[in-house]
């Protein structure tokens, strides 16, 4: 497969943003771009959910069933959200589901669901999926005091499944950081070993405001790039 999976030090730390804006980014360049998320918890909650604020960025006419296969009404680990609602996560098919959006495409981007060590079902971690996928791992992660301890296990949990990681994006990242904000930034390139970047608050509903990202996918399976080469860069 082409294309990346962006996952998370946890829940609510803008996996869904950076997805987007990586789809989007993609899809400006001229490519087909296919969004999937494996399971998406918390319909009951008001506002646009996660695959929906996917299919609007990359500009996709997919349906909520090729974007999400499951999507459960309790904001909840989506091994529990499945089992309220008499249900159970099939691994085999998410990967076929996946593997279908990727071949009507150019590039998949992949979002994770909280971060890599969660349930998909019993046995069956996200980062088992990302692994089936064999896709560049993009991480987002608060720019605040914790993400340094949070942010680099992300990292060894990641590099202990052989995932390559090609990014961390720090998000929302502020227009003027602040010492601690800065000295994470630092800190997670150095002790991490990757590039670091940071994306501002955006406004969801105007997605011509959002930044550009200046994507370099070519054969992103890991391991395929030069040394030294994320895969993703942010624009001048």
């Amino acid at each position: 497969m082409r294309g990346f999976f962006v996952t998370g030090t946890g829940t609510e730390v803008g996996k869904t943003v950076v997805a987007a804006v990586i789809a989007r980014s993609l899809a400006a360049e001229g490519r087909k771009v296919a969004v999937f998320k494996p399971a998406v918890t918390g319909l009951s909650e008001p506002g646009e959910t996660d695959h929906e604020l996917l299919r609007r960025a990359s500009g996709s006419a997919r349906s909520d069933e090729q974007i999400a296969p499951y999507r459960y009404d309790p904001p909840a680990s989506p091994h529990l959200a499945a089992e309220l609602a008499g249900d159970r996560i099939e691994p085999p098919r998410l990967l076929r589901a996946a593997r279908r959006a990727e071949a009507d495409a150019d590039v998949l981007v992949c979002e994770g669901v909280g971060g890599l060590m969660v349930p998909l079902a019993p046995g069956y971690l996200v980062r088992d999926f990302a692994r089936e996928l064999g896709l560049p791992v993009i991480v987002a992660a608060p720019p605040d005091l914790g993400t340094i301890n949070h942010t680099l296990l992300t990292l060894e949990a990641a590099r202990a499944a052989a995932l390559e990681v090609a990014l961390v994006v720090l998000t929302p990242w502020p227009q003027d950081p602040d010492s601690i904000q800065s000295s994470n930034r630092r800190t997670l390139e150095s002790l991490g070993g990757v590039p670091v970047a940071g994306l501002p608050m955006l406004d969801l509903k105007d997605p011509d405001s959002w930044p550009q990202l200046d994507v370099a996918v070519g054969q992103t399976a890991a391991g395929s790039r030069e040394p030294g080469q994320s895969g993703i860069q942010p624009s001048a």
